[in-house]
């Protein structure tokens, strides 16, 4: 781990290296005016510290890994850096005039949130380890994410009731009396020498997302209005509560792409859209999308004011801190100019308090990935399961296909046939025969996909597996041959080889899919003897598709599933998925899921790999 910063002369030279010349620099506000301070009595600067889609995260640890956090970018992950960020800001800009925000998506994502929803449930002598990491930086107000719902509304409930900051969400209305069910706003009151306070209102506002992939939970409970729309009910009435200043934290994306979250007519991304349309907001400090937005600006329609908009990466990856100048005109608070950045939380150190008192949670997920869920009968391995059918990608789709099926009662496609795809990700991959840990399971899934189902046809279905195959090389012969004769193909999109995880298995539910791949010929006509349910695959046959999110918002270029119609999507990861499903199984026996389905051949004759 990182040291910790123990005094505030090293916590202001972190900020400097951080948003001046560090290696930790992301984006440095245009306008050098927003980051002075103010030369006169009618000037403030007010400072709005971000986070967003902090997703469990706590420390920079990867539970799976049971190793410090790392990635191809070398960021950092967690609440305890954002801490030493947020502090060091407060203390070079003075607590008195900055405010926290979290944009949402707090207690699911990691073994962590995981644990503490549903291991050890919290509760009244159970304290969620966000809320003590929350409570202990300090902030000022959060919204809802999407997220929140995921684990059910009572303990949704425990957790708000943990937090020492309102908990806003201002367009989560009640099912039967469309009243708010969560606070829509709150004031502060930033203090000022010589003057009367500045009013400060921050309202919250989640995706209307929710109620397609929550469905299950909020159903019957709580409805969502679209955010521009509750917006224009409500910052009326923040205005009309005497704020001089509004600022949003809003859970959705500042473009308007969708995943399936259009809950009609509401779109699922709309903060531009907010700040297109709903006067006398400032700023808006924007979730859900995990990317980075250092500044934006959005002209609003009706006022031609210029909105700032700014989105910190993910799972405290990163910490917004937008300055909005403050000049008093005729008696009034108003901000004369903006800018905004963000600071790199991989410059900083945690900070030792939340270190300290969350090392007893830590510690206890730890044991819990370490811990045995359940057993298997027989090892999988993922050695060869680029050129053969193999249980340990059959377990995925499995999984995945069970997921989607059940997600699909009482909807028009209950009984169309459900198909998985998945992809033999990791060679080194295994299940063990015997006891069966957490991280074995994180072993077989490595990455943090989420679920879908989509519509395709039979045609799409052939076309999609050729594309998958272009994976291999074509070959002469029968073999033998080695792995490496026949696997990750240079093509025009892979100049350096054909990665396994372009390398895609499509499997049935209810019944046998089962197809040969001809080595023989060129990529693009090498799928032979398609069939579903012993039946040849006819173009016209319907299929619902079991697709992780990467696959369907277009990741490596497969034909048919950016348009298709999508039918599912609960936003529910998959590793967690396959973890429930032993944990609630708790024996894995691959001879009740398992049969070869698939085969490489040249012709007719099957080919033979040593």
């Amino acid at each position: 781990m990182h040291p910790v910063v123990r005094n505030t002369a090293s916590r202001r030279q972190l900020l400097a290296m951080t948003m001046i010349g560090g290696a930790g620099i992301v984006g440095v506000a245009k306008a050098p005016s927003a980051a002075a301070a103010p030369n006169s009595a009618h000037e403030l600067r007010l400072t709005v510290l971000g986070t967003t889609d902090l997703h469990g995260h706590v420390y920079n640890w990867d539970y799976f890994k049971d190793t410090e956090y790392d990635d191809a970018k070398h960021n950092d992950v967690g609440a305890a850096k954002c801490a030493t960020l947020i502090q060091a800001v407060r203390e070079e800009r003075g607590a008195g005039t900055c405010i926290t925000l979290d944009a949402g998506d707090t207690i699911q994502g990691t073994p962590l949130a995981y644990y503490y929803a549903k291991i050890e449930p919290i509760g009244k002598d159970v304290i969620h380890p966000m809320a003590l990491a929350m409570n202990q930086i300090g902030y000022d107000a959060a919204a809802l994410g999407n997220h929140e719902f995921n684990y059910g509304m009572d303990l949704l409930r425990t957790f708000q009731s943990q937090l020492h900051h309102p908990l806003l969400g201002a367009n989560a209305l009640d099912w039967n009396t469309g009243k708010a069910v969560f606070p829509s706003y709150t004031l502060k009151r930033v203090q000022v020498p010589g003057h009367k306070p500045v009013t400060v209102g921050i309202v919250g506002l989640v995706t209307p997302g929710v109620a397609i992939w929550d469905k299950a939970n909020v159903e019957g409970k709580v409805k969502f209005n679209g955010i521009v729309e509750q917006a224009k009910l409500v910052i009326p009435e923040v205005k009309r509560q005497g704020a001089d200043i509004v600022v949003v934290s809003c859970h959705s994306g500042a473009d308007t792409s969708s995943s399936y979250g259009d809950a009609l007519p509401y779109p699922e991304n709309a903060s531009t859209l907010l700040a297109q349309q709903v006067p006398d907001i400032d700023a808006i400090l924007v979730g859900h999308a995990h990317v980075e937005i250092p500044q934006r600006f959005v002209t609003n329609e009706q006022t031609g004011k210029q909105v700032l908009l700014s989105e910190p990466l993910c799972f405290g990856e990163r910490v917004t801190v937008m300055d909005l100048n403050l000049r008093k005109n005729r008696g009034q608070w108003e901000v004369a100019s903006s800018a905004a950045t963000l600071l790199n939380s991989n410059t900083a150190p945690e900070d030792p308090t939340i270190a300290k008192i969350l090392r007893t949670p830590h510690e206890k997920v730890r044991t819990y990935v370490n811990g045995v869920i359940g057993t298997c009968a027989e090892t999988m391995s993922g050695a060869r399961a680029c050129v053969e059918d193999a249980a340990a990608v059959d377990f995925i789709n499995l999984v995945q296909a069970q997921a989607v099926k059940a997600g699909l009662a009482g909807t028009a496609d209950e009984n169309t046939p459900v198909l998985s795809i998945a992809a033999p990700f990791s060679r080194t991959a295994v299940i063990p025969e015997g006891d069966v840990t957490v991280r074995d399971v994180a072993g077989l899934y490595i990455y943090d996909n989420t679920l879908l189902g989509i519509k395709f046809t039979g045609k799409q279905v052939k076309a999609y597996l050729e594309t998958s195959v272009t994976y291999f090389k074509q070959i002469s012969g029968t073999g033998p041959f080695a792995m490496d004769d026949v696997t990750n193909a240079v093509t025009p999109t892979a100049p350096n080889g054909t990665p396994d995880y372009n390398y895609d298995v499509m499997g049935g539910l209810d019944a046998a899919l089962t197809y040969d791949i001809d080595l023989s010929v060129p990529a693009g006509n090498r799928i032979r003897n398609l069939a579903y349910d012993g039946k040849p695959v006819a173009d016209g046959d319907s299929y619902v598709i079991a697709i992780n999110n990467y696959r369907q918002s277009g990741g490596g270029g497969f034909p048919g599933v950016t348009t298709a119609e999508v039918v599912y999507n609960r936003q529910n990861e998959i590793r967690q998925l396959i973890i429930d499903w032993v944990t609630a199984n708790k024996t894995i026996d691959p001879s009740s899921f398992h049969t070869v389905d698939w085969r490489l051949v040249s012709g007719s004759t099957p080919i033979v790999i040593s």
